[in-house]
């Protein structure tokens, strides 16, 4: 045939190079049946792609940690960036392989080895694990669609006049995953993403491989290649092959959309319409219909939504804008130009309606910082427009565009009444989606994946850089609480030695000053049920005997006999407590002229060159090194108080705001709860600390009104179920 080559559009060529081109050599009826399989795995590519961002987000979503969660963002955008020549590079192999069958013999050609994305950069398990993921994807087509491609190579055998394998078979299953694999090698994924991927691959490319083989079965019978062929059975197991896969990706962490959702995302709007019925009619054009009002379509309506959508006010003028009112404006316009009265179809009105109310409530909600309520309103007709194209929007936690507007919410709910908030990082960040949704969002609602990716790729550096601080600020809490529980022991213990006791000022000083720190790291290191605590606690007994004087007739002696290893053990305390030698070897001095003076003068009692005596009559308090004075109060409160059950309700992570003053509020984090001293610790939110209360105190801040907790359930749940609420007590009372 002369006009060969217009089956051939991949490659352009002369007619004098066609006749030394390897297609040249092929026959026409085989370059039709790659052509025809070329348009079917391109679409079969895009749908793979179209709903990978989908099949992520929701694993990210399910993700254990933020290191798990990241590592699916990274993967998406990555893909995303990569898709376009992924889908050339495999076409690309594909038809290079069609001409590969003429170039040599293949039924002794090497059997294709399924390659990595990246093999240099897997290890041995990821190796394993890719090829008996590609085995098991092989294994199923072959054993689905296997008599099909069995018909198909026996055809193209005869066609080329020599033996094919199915390996070699460039429509067979062994190399369209070679043919991927090699597409997407330079993907920088870890190995359970990469098995994701070619899940996906299995579910939107290999699941119509009986498609694949049936159409070019039937181009090569009509050609009157081996006509008279059984006819491949048909495929009974269609569903089972699609439950097989959907099974996988579930198993591997994420679950793929299903044909039922959308009737079911169809049930919700319906059920949401009935609810609608009564507020109807708030976006109509005032004036008088000459005719029955006609519906504007829905393109119409996002072209006017994309109109309004540049006239978004600036922040200081928002509450004047009323969305409702300004397409009311709008359609007055368009009707009276026209004509004819044109107002909203039935179906995008209830989706205004819906969206206005949410947004009220939103504007309306107590948990959402002031200053960020602006920001979020100017987002109402970004949200409208994609309500409008996918009214999944309503029925599905994980859209893309409603997990933005939560994830906003979220990560802003530790702000408060700050001047400098227009500087803040994450203040900014929001101003850059809600800009950049205004600029640019048409009717493409691939921009809002987008964004969540990039937004939670910044929200999540920032928690892990507040995460370390709050980590931090815990630490030091529990550490202060130990010391202040071992401060208290060794108080106990000194008063327990000295009260009531005369002795002199230096000693009583010696102990109060030097060897309660040799006891409180005593009692931090080892505990005081340890024998370096009771050999401490020892120490200081037989010093205190030492510088007292003794009635009995052996008192010199035993005196004689403890001084050298009680100097001994109160140079070591000292020493293992970095005490100022200065000093130390000071009260050295001191205690030596004590001992000789015991020693010279038994019985004599207060000689003129006598030591300075004290009686130790008050129990000793030792300083601390707190950060700020010890909340302390003297009200009691019944353990059946209303006010400390709200208080024993609070759990780490939640939000409260307190009322500094009329104007100025406080919004903070509950970091920890001390169990050893009872101390509730507030951080702000880059985790440092700004609060601590004791439990009565925060029950006596409660009963005053003082603070509450902040609800940080997901914004657009929250509002939407106060919408549903606020409108099934409409229809009741009507």
């Amino acid at each position: 045939m002369h006009n060969d080559g217009n089956v051939v559009p991949l490659h352009k060529a002369t007619t004098d190079q066609a006749s030394h081109s390897p297609l040249a050599r092929l026959p026409v009826i085989l370059l039709q049946v790659r052509d025809k399989a070329v348009q079917q795995l391109k679409q079969d590519l895009q749908a793979l792609f179209d709903n990978a961002d989908d099949t992520l987000f929701e694993m990210a979503d399910r993700a254990r940690n933020d290191v798990e969660q990241n590592i699916f963002f990274e993967a998406m955008r990555d893909l995303r960036l990569k898709r376009k020549s992924i889908e050339r590079g495999f076409l690309e192999q594909f038809c290079d392989a069609f001409v590969g069958l003429t170039q040599h013999d293949t039924s002794h050609s090497a059997v294709p080895r399924a390659l990595a994305f990246d093999a240099s950069a897997l290890l041995p398990n990821d190796d394993m694990e890719r090829n008996v993921a590609v085995e098991a994807m092989v294994g199923k087509v072959l054993s689905r669609d296997g008599f099909a491609l069995d018909q198909l190579t026996a055809r193209l055998s005869t066609l080329l006049g020599k033996m094919l394998v199915e390996q070699h078979n460039p429509m067979g299953p062994t190399l369209l995953c070679e043919y991927f694999l090699q597409a997407g090698r330079n993907l920088g994924m870890e190995i359970k993403v990469k098995l994701i991927i070619l899940k996906l691959f299995e579910r939107y490319v290999l699941s119509n491989a009986d498609q694949l083989y049936a159409e070019a079965n039937q181009l090569l019978i009509a050609t009157g290649v081996l006509p008279d062929l059984k006819p491949a059975p048909a495929r009974r197991a269609t569903d089972r092959a699609a439950a097989s896969v959907d099974a996988d990706l579930a198993e591997a962490g994420g679950r793929c959309g299903s044909p039922q959702v959308d009737d079911s995302v169809q049930e919700v709007f319906a059920a949401l319409q009935e609810l609608l019925f009564h507020v109807r009619g708030s976006v109509a054009p005032t004036l008088e219909a000459s005719a029955e009002p006609q519906p504007i379509s829905t393109r119409d309506l996002m072209r006017l939504l994309s109109h309004l959508q540049q006239y978004v006010p600036a922040l200081a003028a928002q509450d004047d804008f009323d969305l409702r009112n300004q397409l009311e404006q709008l359609l007055t316009r368009v009707s009276v130009k026209s004509g004819k009265s044109r107002v909203v179809g039935v179906a995008d009105e209830d989706v205004i309606n819906l969206i206005a109310m949410l947004f009220e409530c939103i504007l309306d909600d107590r948990n959402l910082p002031d200053s960020l309520k602006a920001l979020i309103g100017r987002l109402q007709i970004p949200m409208l427009k994609v309500a409008v194209l996918d009214k999944s929007f309503f029925s599905r936690a994980s859209h893309p565009a409603r997990r933005l507007l939560n994830e906003i919410a979220a990560a802003a709910m530790g702000w408060g009444h700050c001047d400098a908030h227009e500087r803040d990082s994450l203040y900014l960040r929001i101003e850059q989606v809600v800009q950049r949704l205004l600029n640019d969002f048409v009717d493409d609602p691939a921009i809002f994946s987008e964004l969540l990716a990039d937004f939670l790729a910044f929200t999540s550096d920032e928690r892990r850089r507040s995460e370390l601080l709050e980590q931090r600020t815990r630490d030091a809490e529990e550490g202060r609480a130990r010391t202040e529980l071992a401060r208290q022991r060794v108080e106990q213990a000194l008063n327990q030695a000295l009260v009531g006791k005369v002795l002199p000022h230096g000693v009583v000083a010696f102990i109060q000053e030097a060897w309660s720190k040799v006891l409180l790291l005593t009692c931090l290191k080892h505990g005081d049920q340890s024998a370096e605590w009771h050999a401490d606690v020892q120490t200081m007994a037989q010093l205190i005997w030492s510088v007292q004087r003794h009635d009995e007739p052996d008192a010199s002696l035993r005196l004689l006999s403890l001084v050298p290893g009680l100097l001994k053990s109160l140079r070591d305390g000292l020493s293992s407590s970095a005490f100022d030698p200065f000093a130390t070897s000071e009260f050295f001095s001191e205690l030596e002229v004590l001992h000789v003076q015991l020693f010279e003068r038994p019985g004599q009692k207060n000689t003129p060159d006598g030591p300075m005596m004290v009686e130790v009559l008050q129990d000793i308090v030792l300083r601390t090194a707190d950060e700020g004075p010890v909340e302390a109060t003297s009200v009691r409160l019944l353990e059946n108080d209303v006010t400390l059950h709200q208080v024993d309700q609070l759990r780490p992570g939640c939000w409260v705001e307190f009322q500094e003053d009329e104007e100025n509020t406080l919004r903070c984090k509950l970091a920890a709860i001390i169990e050893a001293t009872g101390k509730y610790i507030f951080v702000n939110r880059t985790g440092m600390k700004v609060l601590e209360h004791s439990r009565i105190g925060l029950a006596l801040e409660f009963r005053r009104g003082a603070v509450r907790t902040l609800d940080d359930t997901l914004l657009f749940d929250r509002a939407l179920e106060s919408v549903l609420g606020n409108l099934r007590r409409l229809n009741r009372g009507k």
